[in-house]
């Protein structure tokens, strides 16, 4: 299928073959018929890519300081590679579509295939869209008006911010897309609209839609004449709709309000307020969020909790049937509003028109019918992407499921490098699995994770997705005979993990000895690897002390719900528990746990016990500053101590012929990692980390979370 991408570090446009995606639970996929180009905010997303380092710096100083922050405690080569991988990633672009239902997933209510509905969906041909994302079209209303629903969603949520009556009179600063539909919809609302714009066109769709207007091309006063529409009282509310760095719009907003008047902020621009307007009226002053009650909230969106509408009776899927039951009745024209339309294949030239001079309003995509494109092409769930290799008896043929940030940035790097095949890379909706098949040079990129178990070429498994999947992926890789790799963790339960157990035992009776790996990379740090070799000549307990900085996550957060990520004792910790377990070279006999009076899940204390009397305490804490190192390990032996500092710089004291081990750049052994585990699969040799410490490690981070 096709899809429109950009590409954040140079702008470029283009429409992309990826792979359909797959049907989730609470999704539905949906045959694109029509999409429309939001351009104000795909402008902005344009020429942000478009813009040099320094115009990138300059847009986004929030981002510039995480950056210098990373680069503190991480390095400046490290953080060089993170921020370059990310702004090569494309992304699809689009937010606005109606189409016919195809499919629908599991926990689906209310629609069927063949329904024709509008949400919240990118620019491809076909759109995976959350329940409570897409809504059903009445009948009257055509995909092309239909498309415009998440735009008149947007608008919409303004409005019952503005919270008009019959009668008031308003302000709509800024006559673009949303602009003007929401004109239309104060004039349906019984209240008298004054639209303020530059552009003369959209000045005259206003006062086709009943307002008058302020030309500011022409040097009209937008203050005089709210004053003058107002019967000299001020208006009851200015809806700004426009996009601006400028301020300006937002205190002239102010001015032209009566006492106790609104301002609603839905479009982007400058908030460096003058106080005196806003306090000498007490003028209320609102922003927007978007398309309304739900964005945002992972819970609504993605998992499909609905809001009682009894408490909550507008959220964004009732917007959208909103507007669409206004288009349905010609209180809300869409038709007026269409600029230009460009097939899908065209999209390059479409935003062309968007970034250019070219006086533009609704720019549609439409996408080819069926006697054009049949069905069954575009469910295509496998792309090919290069010639595959010529495999060798001496190479580890790999398929990647995942094609994350942290895959992309260092997984399939690391495997690359160490002499892996890559064959297939697969991925939930298709456009991170095309830009890693691309950039690593993978034969092919798939939404359909059981061809990589079905392919006989195919014999190792690398799997890198959420940790909710680990445990499933692993046993099927099992099944199917096949090596795998899993990024922590390797489960969330005590009970996935016996099963696991009782899985590799029963395959292993039968002779055939599966390499099963997790990717505790720190273990082949080269600083972990020098404080391994220093140990071994020292007899007796040691003590070790692991701090990790983990930073603090929001609550909602995929890592700290307990059934997607497990919490990040699970998802990270278990990094630490077994560093130590590797440093102590022997089994853990018990742990104790310590957590912060706050309650917080991911501020603790772990305690540790192992066989020869040493003793470990991982500090993994959440509340603390960016500034400090993000991970710190001290360990004590006979009178000597080594720290060592974010995998860069590692100091002894009272070692006789240590003093320390510095590196130019961080290294937390991924690369190392990779090596060694594809160096096992190509010779035969046993798997780096035995299973049976991969089994002890995971047993007691389960155990530690669950305290």
């Amino acid at each position: 299928m096709k899809i429109v991408l950009a590409t954040p570090s140079n702008g470029r446009i283009e429409t992309a073959e990826v792979p359909c995606p797959s049907v989730a639970p609470g999704t539905v996929l949906v045959r694109t018929e029509c999409s429309v180009i939001s351009s104000g905010t795909d402008r902005m997303l344009i020429k942000f890519g478009r813009s040099s380092i320094v115009g990138k710096t300059l847009q986004q100083p929030d981002k510039v300081r995480q950056v210098l922050e990373k680069a503190r405690t991480d390095g400046v080569a490290a953080t060089f590679n993170a921020v370059s991988s990310k702004l090569d990633q494309p992304m699809a672009l689009g937010y606005s579509c109606a189409g016919t239902v195809i499919e629908v997933g599991k926990g689906i209510q209310g629609l069927r295939v063949g329904d024709m509905v509008a949400g919240n969906g990118s620019h491809a041909s076909v759109a995976r869209i959350p329940q409570n994302l897409c809504a059903k079209v009445p009948n009257g209303v055509t995909a092309e008006e239909a498309a415009f629903a998440t735009m008149g969603g947007i608008g919409l949520q303004g409005i019952r911010l503005l919270d008009p009556t019959i009668g008031e009179c308003f302000v709509v600063t800024g006559l673009g897309l949303i602009g003007l539909i929401c004109v239309q919809i104060l004039r349906a609302n019984g209240c008298r609209v004054l639209g303020v714009d530059y552009d003369p066109a959209k000045l005259s769709a206003a006062r086709q839609f009943g307002a008058e207007v302020v030309d500011l091309s022409s040097g009209e006063d937008a203050a005089s004449a709210a004053r003058s529409f107002s019967r000299g009282r001020g208006v009851d509310g200015v809806l700004v709709c426009a996009a601006s760095k400028a301020s300006e719009i937002m205190n002239e907003a102010a001015e032209m309000c009566r006492v106790r008047g609104r301002v609603i902020q839905v479009g982007v621009t400058g908030l460096h307020l003058v106080r005196e307007a806003f306090f000498r009226k007490e003028i209320r002053l609102q922003v927007s969020n978007s398309t309304g009650p739900g964005k945002g909230d992972p819970a609504y969106e993605q998992q499909g909790h609905d809001y009682p509408v009894g408490f909550v009776r507008w959220t964004e899927q009732r917007n959208f049937e909103a507007v669409l039951d206004m288009m349905a009745d010609r209180r809300l024209d869409m038709k007026p509003l269409i600029s230009h339309r460009f097939s899908i294949t065209e999209a390059a030239r479409a935003y062309e028109v968007v970034t250019g001079s070219e006086p533009s309003l609704g720019i549609l995509l439409e996408y080819p019918n069926l006697a054009e494109r049949p069905e069954d092409t575009l469910r295509e769930r496998t792309v090919h992407v290069n010639a595959p290799e010529t495999s060798g008896s001496n190479r580890a043929i790999v398929g990647f499921i995942g094609a994350g940030n942290y895959a992309t940035a260092v997984l399939i790097p690391a495997f690359k490098a160490a002499g892996a095949e890559l064959r297939t890379v697969a991925s939930s909706a298709g456009v991170s699995g095309l830009y890693a098949g691309r950039k690593f040079g993978f034969a092919e990129t798939t939404t359909d994770t059981d061809i990589l178990f079905a392919d006989p070429n195919v014999h190792t498994i690398v799997v890198t997705t959420r940790h909710d999947s680990h445990a499933r992926l692993v046993m099927q890789s099992l099944r199917a005979c096949k090596n795998v790799f899993v990024e922590k963790p390797l489960c969330l339960t005590l009970d996935e993990l016996s099963e696991i157990e009782a899985l590799y035992a029963s395959i292993v009776e039968r002779g055939i000895p599966p390499r099963v790996m997790i990717g505790f990379n720190r273990r082949f740090a080269p600083q972990v690897k020098k404080i391994k070799d220093l140990l071994t000549g020292v007899t007796g307990p040691k003590a070790f002390v692991m701090t990790v900085n983990a930073g603090s996550l929001p609550p909602d957060h995929w890592a700290q719900d307990p059934t997607v990520g497990g919490g990040r004792i699970i998802g990270e910790g278990c990094h630490f528990v077994d560093l130590l377990r590797f440093l102590a070279g022997v089994s853990i006999t018990g742990y104790h746990i310590v957590t912060l009076d706050s309650g917080a899940q991911d501020t603790v204390s772990i305690q540790l016990t192992f066989a020869d009397g040493s003793i470990g305490t991982v500090h993994y804490f959440s509340n603390a500053s960016k500034t400090f190192p993000k991970e710190r390990l001290e360990v004590f032996a006979c009178g000597r101590v080594l720290q060592l500092d974010n995998y860069r710089r590692l100091t002894g004291f009272g070692w006789p012929e240590f003093k320390s081990m510095n590196l130019w750049r961080q290294d937390k052994g991924q690369s190392a990692c990779a090596a060694a585990y594809v160096d096992a699969v190509v010779n035969g040799k046993p798997t780096p980390i035995p299973f049976d410490e991969i089994l002890e490690v995971s047993r007691v981070s389960i155990q530690i979370a669950a305290r």
